[in-house]
């Protein structure tokens, strides 16, 4: 399957799961609940990289574009609308890079609706307490491998975007490209491309800065990962919830 029918069929199957959000306005809560306790975990789990200089615009990047409660509609919409035209108008790494975005982009949506069913379903007591409720929905989804490979997709992201910085010539190209793409209605993938670039770009010159801000990710996140899975869902929701009190 070539790069613009991935991208085609990822961007329909996410706008399948909106288009049953929008009919089902209380699941429609529920998903936007989870994300909002998502993106307020991770602003705990990484404050401290965050208030660094090192790593704040790393990890308000990885937030803004992979951990947040935004509403990506628009960028679907143009990534959905214009993925024949990235072959021809960006070089292939970048072309790469598109594709894993809308993968990892699918996958976590068909998670967080999981996730939404689920929340919605442990209403009542937990609803009081939003970490116990987040750990029982978890728990209810399971899907370890899909959470394993999701937090795989996530660092291979952030590895594309450092490797896209070594790429001679391609930050200017980028540059140049910027009118044009946003004639051709690419404009918020231009906006991803230039950000990320510029944020790893910064990363990389800085000596074993992206992989240590990458190791840290992959600690966390699998760290979190056992944490949600296998401890007692009391300690669990404690230290969720002492998470949660760290975020800014």
């Amino acid at each position: 399957m070539d790069a613009a029918q991935t991208i085609r069929d990822a961007i329909a199957d996410v706008t399948a799961l909106r288009l049953h959000r929008t009919g089902d306005p209380v699941l429609g809560a529920a998903v936007g609940s989870v994300k909002t306790f998502q993106a307020r975990r991770f602003r705990g789990s990484y404050a401290d990289l965050m208030a660094s200089p090192a790593f704040g615009p790393a990890a308000r990047f990885f937030l803004e574009e992979l951990y947040s409660d935004t509403d990506y509609t628009d960028r679907d919409q143009q990534f959905g609308r214009i993925a024949g035209t990235l072959q021809t108008m960006f070089p292939q790494p970048v072309v790469n890079t598109a594709v894993a975005l809308a993968v990892l982009h699918a996958q976590t949506e068909e998670l967080d609706q999981d996730m939404g069913r689920a929340w919605r379903a442990h209403e009542g007591a937990d609803a009081a307490n939003d970490a116990a409720r987040y750990t029982a929905a978890w728990r209810t989804v399971g899907q370890r491998r899909a959470r394993q490979q999701q937090l795989q997709r996530v660092l291979a992201m952030g590895n594309d975007l450092a490797r896209l910085t070594r790429t001679p010539g391609l930050r200017m190209m980028l540059r140049m490209m910027r009118g044009p793409a946003h004639a051709a209605g690419m404009g918020a993938l231009q906006k991803f491309l230039e950000a990320g670039f510029d944020t790893f770009g910064q990363l990389a010159r800085q000596r074993g800065g992206v992989e240590q801000f990458l190791a840290a990710i992959e600690q966390r996140e699998r760290a979190l990962m056992n944490l949600l899975f296998d401890a007692d869902p009391v300690t669990c929701g404690t230290q969720l919830a002492s998470t949660l009190g760290q975020a800014r």
